[in-house]
């Protein structure tokens, strides 16, 4: 009979079918709004027993060109159920999907607008149990995430995950060698091509996730073969599949600025970014951060993830752990589940400590 289920397995690949029905963890949707729509997970016994407890809410911050289900992929494979099981209530804001009509959108809206507003209504939806969020990001959800709390200090944050951020550009391939060829003519032809086409199209975006994992994808068909009659193995690899075809675009101004600012000035790596007449300084964040890296991530290398250690130095607290896996490894899988939230939890179970 395994036999026989592992055809019928491999008949319902074939046809494009999940062989795992989709199993989002338990939320409610607490508001929908333009590029904001924020999310609380868990239910309503696991939300009242955390405001018991006064557990500090944790807001997770997406990467930009990532669909918000980064943190619930699969429930072997949740940021969300990893945090709900140590008693603290996430919620996700949302950024949803990116266009040509959000073209004007940079790294301000997100700062500025976003994701002070979704600290905002976590705080207002916590019924002033607490009075602080702590924000935790993946890749450049980080990056979103540092840029607001250093442009806005009186931000309630009380501190910062990040997993797999790069902070030194030039510390991440293939950038440098793209900067070395740009050289001669400058960096205006890039910026043009962005602007002209809006920010980055969703289709090259996943191209360019595929490319990054493109020993994955030679060894697939050998992986479904051994693994016919191994439903939860091959609904693992089709959840991956789903995330790399879900992958939103850039938008225009942003795309622009990730060029300019992150990767041809590598202002980050310095710890000031400077958007027009504005800078705003990473190095003045005061609060506890915790940074994760990998020497096997494929997208952001081990040490442009490290280097945050050196901009927030003057921080009450930087704690850098490397977990060895893949970039989407890093927050969902076996070795996120066994390395990372359980060292995250330490982290904020300190704080937890410090304050009590």
């Amino acid at each position: 009979m395994p036999m026989l289920d592992g055809v019928r397995t491999l008949y319902r690949l074939t046809r494009g079918e999940r062989v795992a029905e989709d199993q989002p963890t338990p939320h409610r949707t607490l508001s929908e709004g333009h590029h904001q729509t924020l999310r609380r997970y868990g239910t309503d016994a696991e939300v009242d027993a955390a405001r018991a407890a006064k557990r500090t809410p944790v807001l997770l911050v997406p990467p930009l060109a990532v669909p918000a289900r980064c943190y619930d992929l699969a429930p072997d494979m949740s940021v969300v159920a990893s945090l709900l099981a140590t008693g603290r209530i996430p919620y996700v804001v949302d950024f949803g999907e990116m266009g040509y009509a959000d073209r004007h959108l940079g790294f301000e809206d997100f700062a500025d607008d976003i994701v002070p507003a979704a600290i905002a209504q976590v705080l207002a939806d916590y019924c002033d149990t607490t009075s602080t969020v702590d924000l935790a990001a993946w890749s450049l959800g980080g990056t979103v995430a540092f840029l607001t709390a250093a442009a806005h200090p009186e931000l309630p944050i009380r501190s910062i995950t990040a997993i797999g951020t790069p902070l030194n550009y030039s510390l991440v391939q293939p950038y440098p060698l793209v900067k070395r060829l740009i050289r001669p003519i400058g960096p205006a032809p890039v910026t043009y091509s962005l602007k002209a086409m809006g920010g980055i199209p969703a289709p090259l975006v996943r191209l360019a996730y595929r490319a990054t994992a493109w020993e994955r994808e030679i060894k697939k068909p050998g992986y479904i073969l051994r693994n016919a009659d191994n439903t939860e193995a091959l609904a693992r690899m089709q959840v991956i599949d789903w995330f790399q075809e879900a992958l939103p675009g850039y938008p225009g101004k942003l795309a622009e600025q990730m060029w300019q600012n992150l990767v041809y000035r590598d202002e980050i790596a310095g710890g000031v970014v400077r958007f027009g007449d504005r800078s705003i300084d990473l190095t003045s964040i005061a609060v506890p951060i915790q940074l994760f890296g990998s020497h096997r991530d494929a997208i952001v290398s081990w040490g442009a993830a490290r280097h945050g250690v050196e901009i927030f130095a003057d921080s009450p607290e930087v704690h850098f752990t490397t977990v060895e896996t893949s970039h989407l490894g890093l927050i969902a899988g076996s070795e996120a589940s066994a390395q990372t939230w359980p060292r995250v939890d330490g982290f904020l179970t300190g704080l937890d400590s410090a304050v009590a």
